[in-house]
């Protein structure tokens, strides 16, 4: 059981900060089908620099690795807010695109720093001293340093939305524009902050996601539809910081029996295939777009140029 919600907190801690990303987007009024590729890109750039200081103290390791990520993300988010909010493009075919070029490059990156190194073009990067600098022990518990960051930024991003003039504005920005717009308010720039935002989050969701649980990481693979499952978090969460965060635990529950069940008596004795925990989550997913998506409130504006 210690186990199950060891797995728990770290995958709904990365399913949290990519959809609220999504969430701070898609309130800005443009849609972020590109979370996945921001978390590629996140997490290369931290496992690079993690890998480049490993020599340094812990503390300069550990702060320069998450500032890369969020940089790195948010660096990636300009291939979709350009395109969107400048140029009017399709907000979905740039996303797309977004994703499939960043696990493209992260792996020609990757293989060319490999090849350099060790004069093998692998796309994989191991960091398992390292990233021992990013969790520590509390009692029975091995909790990882973006849990802290995800219930503060939780609570950041709740007071934002719910009490400062820049998250009215935010908002207002996604659901009327033009209104917003004729009260003075720049509705391209507060669409390029809300996408850089959502690449900050994705950028250090990609480095939770390829850091918490395992010691490398092959980029080839990208992130495991990670951005997606994020998506559908961001829509059962209906767009609300709080709402979200329940969602990401609920969510990353069941992605963590796929790595526990075996361990849980009445679950391994109904004999069921390792390969449906491993699909549970995108089925629950599916099962959420159908239900929710007709009765989403989601912003008005999201996904529509301006």
């Amino acid at each position: 059981m210690i186990l199950l919600l060891q797995y728990t907190h770290i995958f709904a801690t990365v399913l949290f900060l990519a959809a609220l990303g999504g969430c701070f987007s898609e309130h800005s009024g443009v849609m972020n089908i590109g979370i996945e590729g921001m978390m590629v890109m996140g997490a290369l750039g931290g496992t690079l620099t993690m890998k480049l200081l490993s020599h340094a103290a812990p503390f300069v390791m550990v702060i320069c690795t998450l500032l890369a990520a969020v940089a790195a993300g948010m660096a990636w988010s300009f291939l979709l807010s350009v395109p969107a909010v400048t140029y009017k493009a399709d907000q979905t075919l740039i996303g797309t695109a977004v994703n499939m070029l960043a696990v493209a490059a992260a792996t020609v990156i990757v293989k060319a720093v490999n090849l350099d190194v060790t004069g093998k073009a692998s796309p994989t990067i191991t960091y398992i001293e390292e990233k021992e600098a990013l969790s520590f022990t509390a009692g029975v518990f091995r909790v990882d340093v973006f849990f802290l960051i995800a219930a503060a930024v939780a609570v950041l991003s709740v007071y934002v939305f719910k009490k400062t003039r820049f998250g009215l504005r935010l908002c207002a920005c996604g659901e009327n524009p033009k209104a917003a717009a004729s009260a003075g308010v720049n509705v391209r720039r507060m669409r390029y902050i809300g996408v850089l935002i959502s690449g900050a989050l994705s950028g250090l969701a990609g480095l939770a996601y390829v850091t918490s649980s395992v010691s490398s990481w092959q980029f080839d693979k990208g992130v495991a539809g990670y951005g997606f499952l994020a998506l559908a978090v961001m829509i059962f969460g209906q767009w609300d910081p709080v709402k979200i965060a329940l969602a990401a635990l609920i969510f990353g529950f069941f992605r963590a029996l796929s790595n526990v069940y075996m361990g849980i008596g009445f679950l391994n004795a109904l004999n069921i295939p390792g390969a449906v925990y491993n699909m549970l989550p995108y089925i629950i997913s599916l099962l959420i777009l159908v239900i929710f998506s007709k009765k989403s409130h989601a912003p008005k504006e999201a996904g529509i140029p301006y």
